[in-house]
């Protein structure tokens, strides 16, 4: 009895103790769950952050370079500068051509080695490109716009540009990067629509000066804004705190980059012309308004906010499964049969075929950019196969790197070409008037975009699809 009552509370003891460590095994779990879930959460949540910055962020980057135009114009009208006249037409092209070439450095700083400091490379830029407009108000040559205008702000709104951009595509370094970029690309012709008409609003109310300084105000509180929002990704912030590792070169030794790079330089240097050119053809071969004259520049970028969705779309959709090349070819053959279609066979007073060249052009060319999204996967493929290292931030660099010879390129040929003179004696059509050897340049740099990707094209491997699709 004296056994069995002693046994009976060892045993009562015993059970509570191994019950609780089971509660507290499962309250551990629901815990770890719930940190889980919590980490999904804010992931989620700091992603969105990253996408709703970068697209705020494209307003002070590319607000001025997409809308040069208008103040080109006004230039032009008002002329109260020293020097040549004709450098302004260079201002719009080598301040994109400025952005794109310092990219590939940049992105190579700030790629591993300068990760961490990402922000406060953005805020630097954001400095550097606000001093840049604001001394630009107060240019009284020719020179000094094109150094402030064309070159340092350019530099300023590259740093902000370059560090952000490498922040987006690793926080959406999955399937859905290129839609991502599309998004963001988005924005960027959103930027393109609206800027023309706020810039020809202020002008034309306060003068190009105070616009200037307006603008200012613009480019710094929107970027120091976006800027917080869009942190570094935690495996570049690890870096800093050990030794970083040498980007890897071995994509140089494929045939691919280069492929990409001469296709992308020939659409950029065409790319720029209508850009820069089309509102002042508007009003001067064309005998249209100023209104209608920055309305070409809009409608130019306004399809752009499709275009760059749909084909950072196409390039990632899994049911229409379409090479990468294919798709990179699309927009530059479709720009070139609209610069020779309708571009170059207007008259003058057709405002009709006028708007529909600005909307063809301006969905194809702005769509191009998402399109790279594809070629980065495509290379980083063949690196797999090859079991070889690949940065996808220091190619999208490059890529970036490439457009810029082709924006500088194409800004100076611009000049050039515009003072060439006709190329046709009949001048009822636009082919025929002193914008037509700018129009046969842009149609054929366009046309070589797109064959320089096909000339890859190996229909081989396009056989055995047929074959068993038959």
């Amino acid at each position: 009895m004296r056994e069995h009552g002693g046994s009976a509370p060892m045993e009562s003891t015993q059970f509570p103790r191994g019950g609780g460590r089971d509660t507290r095994e499962v309250e551990q779990m629901v815990m770890d769950e719930e940190q889980a879930d919590l980490r999904q959460l804010e992931s989620k949540r700091t992603k969105l952050f990253v996408l709703i910055g970068s697209g705020i962020l494209q307003l002070p980057i590319w607000g001025f370079a997409m809308s040069y135009g208008v103040f080109q114009e006004y230039y032009f009208d008002n002329w109260i500068f020293e020097g040549n006249r004709n450098i302004t037409g260079v201002i719009g092209t080598t301040a994109n051509g400025v952005m794109y070439l310092s990219m590939p450095f940049l992105f190579a700083l700030f790629t591993r080695r300068w990760a961490h400091r990402r922000q406060l490379a953005a805020l630097c830029g954001t400095v550097i490109a606000c001093v840049s407009f604001f001394l630009s108000s107060y240019s009284t040559t020719v020179w000094h716009l094109l150094a402030t205008q064309g070159v340092t702000s350019a530099l300023g709104c590259a740093l902000i540009y370059s560090p952000i951009t490498l922040s987006l595509g690793e926080w959406y370094s999955t399937s859905n990067r290129t839609l991502a970029y599309g998004i963001v690309l988005s924005c960027k012709n959103i930027v393109g629509t609206s800027c023309p008409f706020l810039l020809r609003a202020l002008i034309d109310t306060y003068g190009y000066q105070t616009t200037l300084k307006a603008w200012t105000a613009i480019v710094g509180g929107l970027s120091i804004f976006a800027i917080f929002l869009i942190p570094t990704h935690p495996s570049k912030v690890s870096m800093s705190r050990t030794r970083a590792r040498r980007i890897p070169w071995y994509f140089l030794r494929h045939r691919t980059i280069y492929f990409y790079s001469i296709a992308i330089i020939f659409q950029s240097s065409g790319y720029g012309i209508p850009q820069t050119y089309l509102s002042t053809y508007a009003r001067e071969i064309a005998s249209l308004s100023q209104t209608s004259s920055t309305l070409m520049l809009v409608l130019f970028n306004a399809p752009g906010i499709i275009a760059s969705s749909f084909f950072g779309w196409l390039s990632d959709n899994k049911r229409i499964t379409l090479s990468a090349q294919t798709v990179s070819a699309i927009p530059p053959v479709c720009c070139a049969l609209a610069t020779f279609i309708f571009w170059g066979l207007t008259t003058q007073g057709a405002i009709g075929l006028l708007l529909v060249f600005s909307m063809t052009f301006g969905f194809f060319s702005s769509g191009y950019s998402a399109t790279w999204g594809g070629m980065l996967k495509q290379m980083e493929s063949e690196s797999a196969e090859r079991n070889e290292a690949v940065d996808p931030g220091m190619l999208y660099g490059l890529l970036n790197g490439v457009r810029g010879i082709g924006y500088a390129s194409g800004g100076i040929a611009g000049v050039g070409l515009l003072n060439t003179g006709t190329i046709l004696a009949n001048q009822r059509f636009a082919f025929g008037t002193s914008y037509g050897p700018l129009i046969l340049f842009t149609g054929l740099s366009s046309l070589l975009g797109g064959w320089v990707v096909l000339w890859r094209w190996n229909p081989k491997r396009l056989l055995p699809v047929v074959l068993r699709g038959s």
